[in-house]
């Protein structure tokens, strides 16, 4: 950059970069500023781009960290464009390009500059660079003590009080981008953040009375997911010779402008995926989620996760509680379908998680939509490209599941939303299908897929636990669903011999050697004997519960009758096999009584006439299967790194280099 440079390569040699990091102050009313921020640049990213760019730009910032507390140049900028974005909102209204063009640029600046200073130092020292003026070495005036907190909370009130136009949309973006890099102090921790100096200007002083208004505008960032102008709309017109851009309307700004950047920038096609996407969105939401995944402070909740846990919906008209000041509106139905369209990145998985946990309002309202298929079938989806899919993703996925089915009416309403030609399941052709029974093969498959791979208790648990809560309200079950049940059953009961034949063999090859330690069967036969056992009270509550409404269930069940024949007499199961051996032996005998030779229309008839004629009082009741999520003791252990993994793999314009991240290893990021 600079007048005479062309490629990022250059930018070490760059005559205002180096002035900037170099060892003379400079005043903030000092006409460098306008050379120095007249330049234009489309940020960078890809990473591979994003890494030139760190790479080419490290010395300076090294340098000016170096020489800064004898110039103080970093309040200098910081100054200069605090002072900008005083008249940005006006600028706005005016279309003052140039003026709003500058502001951004100042504030790209900074935000580069941090990133690096927060990855080589500590807060401490961060916090103390703030302070420094042009003076003597070491030395610090009062005035500007407060300079973080004022950049802060300017940014803040940039992002919820400029209005989100072509103009306003890069430096709507940056200000988003520069608190994630504020904020990114964690990533360089292994143990989790709890006493943060950034945290605190954020939780309380001058930030705190737009937590609210910062949530909101967030959240409806993402909602909107407004694309990014083309390149150079937000400034200036692109000249058609191909050759670079020049802007007549800045040629009197300064004596020699930056060249624009060709690397990722204004001249290149975006590729396919960001046409498609809103940079400010996902920017948007990676903040939310880092904000609201805050720890509490020592005397006070984290009031960002206060105000997601209380927002209300547009329409309800009831009076705010007096005990939470961070409380607001937004429409929910826009919410909803944002939630529905973005089910494909994680981010998007993990706010419908958090809100569907947290806030009783939003839950209540997605409990009482119509078109409820609309945000399930993203979270099947997910679930049924297990293999594609990092595991924190698919643990939301279930977990947003198991919390839905909670709710008795969610559980019956599946099964009245008739699907048609679901394309994306491809082991069967299902040309048509009820919500409730694809709910069911799915989740049947995820376990399964566990069962083969992963072999994680955690997913299991969680699996099986949706599966008991719907099984009361199984109605209709397709006869491809009804045979998966049992299909699964057959599994268990396959790797259950296999396990109790393993530890009688091993046990008899102990006979003849003290010397070798025995494998632990007993404890993996214990799971397995957990989960069968689960699985028949799943079958013996729908039977118990609906037998009249499934009769392909109780096909498949006399189907694979000899299956169940081992657990009769077995102790773990016999009182849970009472009613399932019943009802085998009714519908078996009624099936003997009608002959042989009987047509698969002709079984299910006699089995939807006897389900009439059972007497309900010969089933045993057993207590009904309810499991609630409850969330683990210290879940930021597990939120906060997921968060930052999700920052550092999916943030728009943002790189760290992967051997300076101490928060997670690289390989669960």
């Amino acid at each position: 950059m600079g007048a005479n440079s062309s490629s990022i390569s250059e930018l070490p040699e760059n005559e205002y970069l180096k002035k900037l990091s170099g060892a003379e102050p400079i005043s903030e009313n000092d006409p460098f500023w306008n050379q120095l921020l007249s330049f234009s640049f489309t940020t960078p990213t890809n990473s591979a781009d994003l890494k030139l760019l760190e790479e080419a730009t490290i010395s300076v910032c090294k340098s000016l960290a170096e020489k800064n507390p004898r110039t103080g140049n970093l309040g200098s900028l910081i100054k200069v464009f605090l002072s900008r974005t005083k008249e940005l909102k006006i600028s706005a209204e005016c279309q003052n390009h140039l003026f709003i063009w500058q502001a951004h640029n100042a504030l790209f600046i900074i935000c580069c500059l941090l990133k690096v200073f927060i990855s080589e130092m500590s807060e401490e020292e961060l916090q103390l660079h703030f302070t420094y003026e042009e003076k003597a070495l070491g030395s610090y005036g009062t005035e500007s003590e407060d300079l973080i907190e004022e950049l802060l909370c300017c940014l803040i009130q940039l992002i919820v009080e400029i209005p989100l136009l072509d103009i306003t949309y890069s430096i709507s973006l940056e200000a988003v981008t520069t608190l994630i890099v504020f904020l990114s102090c964690q990533l360089f921790h292994k143990e989790i953040l709890r006493e943060s100096i950034i945290h605190k200007y954020l939780m309380r002083g001058r930030c705190l009375p737009y937590t609210s208004r910062l949530v909101k505008t967030l959240l409806y960032n993402f909602i909107r997911q407004e694309r990014s102008p083309p390149p150079g709309t937000h400034v200036f017109q692109q000249q058609t010779d191909g050759g670079g851009l020049l802007y007549g309307i800045a040629s009197g700004v300064a004596t020699g402008l930056w060249t624009v950047f060709t690397l990722g920038g204004v001249g290149s096609k975006p590729t396919p995926q960001l046409e498609q996407c809103s940079p400010l969105a996902n920017q948007s939401l990676l903040l939310l989620l880092v904000l609201a995944n805050l720890t509490d402070a020592p005397d006070a909740p984290n009031p960002y996760r206060q105000a997601i846990m209380s927002f209300k919906n547009t329409q309800d008209s009831t009076a705010f509680s007096s005990s939470n000041p961070h409380a607001f509106q937004i429409n929910f139905n826009s919410l909803y379908t944002a939630l529905c369209e973005q089910q494909k990145s994680d981010q998007a998985t993990l706010l419908l998680y958090m809100l569907l946990h947290q806030n009783s309002n939003v839950r209540t309202y997605v409990l009482a939509r119509t078109d409820i298929e609309n945000l399930v079938l993203p979270i099947l989806e997910i679930l049924y490209h297990v293999e594609e899919r990092n595991s924190h993703h698919v643990y939301m996925a279930l977990i947003i599941l198991l919390i839905l089915t909670e709710d008795d009416g969610f559980n019956r309403s599946i099964h009245e939303v008739i699907l048609k030609n679901i394309t994306w399941y491809a082991e069967r052709v299902l040309t048509e299908i009820s919500l409730g029974s694809l709910l069911i093969l799915v989740v049947i498959r995820t376990i399964q897929y566990n069962m083969t791979r992963t072999r994680d208790k955690y997913l299991h648990t969680n699996c099986l636990a949706a599966l008991a809560n719907m099984s009361a309200q199984f109605r209709s079950l397709h006869q491809y669903a009804a045979q998966r049940i049992i299909s699964l059953f057959s599994l268990l009961s396959k790797k259950h011999n296999k396990v109790l034949e393993q530890a009688t063999q091993s046990l008899r090859g102990s006979l003849g050697s003290n010397d070798s330690p025995l494998p632990d069967y007993a404890q993996d036969l214990n799971v397995i004997e957990e989960v069968i056992r689960m699985m028949l009270e799943i079958i013996n509550s729908c039977l118990t519960n609906s037998l009249h409404h499934n009769p392909n269930l109780v096909y498949a069940l006399l189907y694979k009758r000899d299956l169940f024949e081992q657990f009769r007499t077995h102790p773990s199961f016999q009182d849970i096999m009472q009613n399932i051996d019943l009802v085998i032996s009714f519908f078996s005998s009624r099936l003997e009584q009608a002959g042989a030779e009987l047509s698969v229309e002709r079984v299910l008839e006699i089995i939807k006439q006897g389900a009439v004629a059972l007497p309900k009082d010969r089933l045993r009741k057993f207590p009904e299967l309810k499991f609630k999520y409850v969330e683990e003791e210290q879940p930021e252990e597990f939120f906060i790194p997921y968060v930052w993994s999700l920052v550092y793999n999916s943030a728009v314009a943002l790189y760290w280099n992967p051997h300076d991240i101490q928060l997670f290893t690289m390989d669960s990021g």
